[in-house]
């Protein structure tokens, strides 16, 4: 590596195993890791980084503190970690710093993670695009919070497409929200999932519909952490999927003749004007998911993780060549200040038992070949610069 790297890291919607094999692998391999401890889940940055990596929490500083992190990857040729949550290309505010690393002629890459929304579908068992009821689904957030929105983006006019919309950012105002989704169309019977911190150990999923979002909102004290899945796929069967149809066809597999005819026959019913879906009976208003994650499910997880824990070990414990160990004289991790009220970061505050590191294993001998001894040489050959005809055996 001739310059330093800055690695740009999706850690996911919170869950410490939702982090992607290449974000783990990018934090073991950093010497500094700068992660929001108030929106990263710790255990994604201990189980990854090396132990002699320096952590910084993101939440206290400024860009201009990050920009000085970047310069002194450049003039030191130091490996960067920078993780954010969910996935960096929404709302991650990445772009500058991106731009900036590569002024500071930075190697730099950006590491995708898995967004919230999605963690929320998996977690609610809904999909967002039901055939011929939503093939779309929006990401926004409301107008009038801290970063202005442009003036064609109100939430009202991508409400009028009447398709999936996953909502952040916007729990503190519960009540402008409803009055822009009515405004643009939904009605009040609108399916909506609400998700505080999905994927977390703490996480709440509520099921509610628009014109018992507010008060849902307000019963739960939700105003960080929450996303909204709004539309009416969230609780339609639809139709079934042609892809896998015996009348579909495409370039793997023929469409049987039989039912080609009858899949053309439903597509003419449906134009003609017969129901689009049928509404999944059963659906009760702010109805509440609590996982537990102390039983089987978290066994599991621990044992999934373990899998790929021992490249992470050989990742963290190898000897690379411009690694900085900075020891402190208590033998801590250094770590920034941290303000009193962040309990998230009260774990790395507690020394952590000394890890007996593996014995360094040595690289493997080059394997050799036996050849034979070289007869005497002749009488009258010089001993220097005399080549040796090579056995035709070897």
């Amino acid at each position: 590596m001739t310059s330093g790297r800055v690695s740009f890291v999706g850690a996911g919607p919170g869950a410490a195993d939702l982090i992607t094999l290449r974000g783990a692998k990018r934090i073991a391999e950093a010497d500094i890791v700068v992660w929001a401890a108030s929106l990263v889940d710790p255990e994604c940055v201990r189980q990854s980084a090396r132990p002699d990596a320096e952590l910084i929490d993101s939440s206290l500083i400024t860009h201009e503190d990050v920009l000085a992190v970047y310069r002194r990857a450049a003039s030191e040729r130091l490996k960067v970690a920078r993780v954010h949550s969910g996935d960096p290309s929404l709302w991650g505010a990445v772009q500058e710093q991106y731009d900036s690393c590569q002024r500071l002629g930075l190697e730099v890459e950006i590491v995708p993670g898995v967004s919230a929304f999605s963690a929320a579908a998996a977690i609610a068992g809904r999909e967002l695009t039901v055939p011929e009821v939503a093939q779309s689904v929006i990401l926004t957030r409301l107008e009038g919070g801290k970063t202005p929105m442009p003036d064609s983006e109100r939430l009202r006019e991508f409400a009028r497409h009447g398709t999936t919309m996953a909502i952040f950012l916007s729990a503190a105002r519960s009540g402008q929200l409803v009055d822009e989704l009515r405004a643009g169309g939904y009605s009040d019977d609108t399916p909506v999932v609400v998700a505080y911190k999905a994927t977390w150990p703490d996480e709440l999923i509520l099921h509610t519909t628009l014109g018992e979002l507010t008060e849902t909102v307000k019963q739960h004290k939700l105003w960080r952490h929450t996303l909204f899945l709004v539309g009416k796929a969230l609780r339609a069967s639809g139709t079934r999927s042609h892809l896998y149809n015996a009348g579909h066809f495409h370039t793997y597999r023929k469409a049987d003749p039989a039912a080609r005819q009858q899949l053309r026959g439903e597509q003419a019913d449906t134009k003609a004007g017969s129901p689009l879906h049928t509404s999944r009976s059963g659906w009760v208003a702010a109805r509440v998911e609590n996982r537990n994650w102390s039983g089987t499910s978290g066994q599991e997880s621990v044992a999934a993780w373990s899998a790929v824990h021992g490249w992470q070990e050989t990742a963290r414990s190898a000897t690379r060549s411009g690694y900085r160990t900075r020891p402190t004289p208590d033998g801590q991790r250094p770590v920034r200040p941290v303000a009193a009220d962040q309990e998230t970061l009260a774990l790395e505050s507690t020394p952590e038992p000394a890890k007996q590191e593996p014995p360094k294993q040595e690289p493997p001998k080059p394997k050799l070949t036996a050849v034979p001894a070289p007869k005497p040489a002749r009488q009258g050959a010089k001993k220097t610069g005399q080549k040796r005809r090579p056995n035709a055996k070897g």
